[in-house]
């Protein structure tokens, strides 16, 4: 089983999408915003088709799709079921669709697990992972952000007491980096740390922010930014079992 990893696929689709056609509409064409993202739903279907086999497992880092309702969200929910592989997804800061973890996962296609505070198994490997949050000492952490990192530190240890003394290896999904802009050691590392967490994806990043990003190599673990642009919209492998 090959491991593969993308995030930020950012899908608006206003009908079931129906590839070879590529017919159907989307409402928020990422294309406004940057040109890189020109067709891209297109470029990942095809890219993720020709990289990705049955027997693998790619993991989705969040933002799927700018949906603002599970109902809205279904064409974007309906284009996972058409990928290969086994796809293993965490909420995004734009999934405003995922609300309640139930009715979440009883609208996913049979090739899609979430996490929200728990892990997934595949043999003695554990997926776990949470949203996250801008971090404290950077420059865009302010106050009112503490709340939310302080809940997040405990969804993501939620998920890693799932995997302790079960797991062989633990993979660690989040949107967010898990540090500040400026690199520097936090909770989320203490985490990881804490759990033997040595691979973590994270997204999030766009466009000249992706400078910001983690060293592949750092405090003894390997980080992965997997946002669907820095990765020109292909799933990049990260391990194999």
């Amino acid at each position: 089983m090959n491991i593969f990893a993308i995030s930020d696929l950012h899908l608006s689709f206003s009908t079931d999408p129906d590839p070879p056609l590529w017919t159907a509409g989307q409402y928020k064409p990422m294309s406004e915003i940057d040109p890189v993202w020109t067709d891209h739903a297109r470029k990942i279907y095809e890219n993720w088709i020709a990289t990705v086999g049955p027997d693998d497992l790619v993991l989705l880092s969040g933002d799927i799709s700018w949906a603002m309702r599970l109902e809205e969200a279904g064409p974007d929910i309906f284009f996972l079921g058409l990928l290969p592989g086994s796809i293993v997804a965490i909420q995004g800061n734009h999934d405003y669709w995922w609300q309640g973890i139930s009715r979440v996962r009883a609208k996913m296609p049979p090739n899609v697990r979430l996490i929200q505070n728990d892990c997934v198994f595949y043999g003695g490997l554990a997926i776990c992972g949470s949203r996250g949050w801008i971090s404290p000492g950077g420059n865009f952490f302010g106050e009112r952000d503490r709340k939310i990192y302080l809940r997040e530190l405990i969804r993501l240890e939620n998920s890693l007491q799932c995997a302790a003394g079960q797991a062989e290896e633990i993979i660690v999904m989040m949107h967010f980096m898990p540090t500040n802009e400026k690199l520097e050691y936090g909770g989320f590392i203490e985490l990881f740390e804490k759990y033997g967490v040595k691979t973590v994806v994270y997204g999030h990043l766009h466009a000249r922010a992706c400078r910001y990003r983690l060293p592949d190599h750092c405090w003894g673990m390997g980080f992965h930014l997997t946002s669907a642009d820095f990765l020109n919209f292909t799933p990049t492998l990260i391990g194999s079992r």
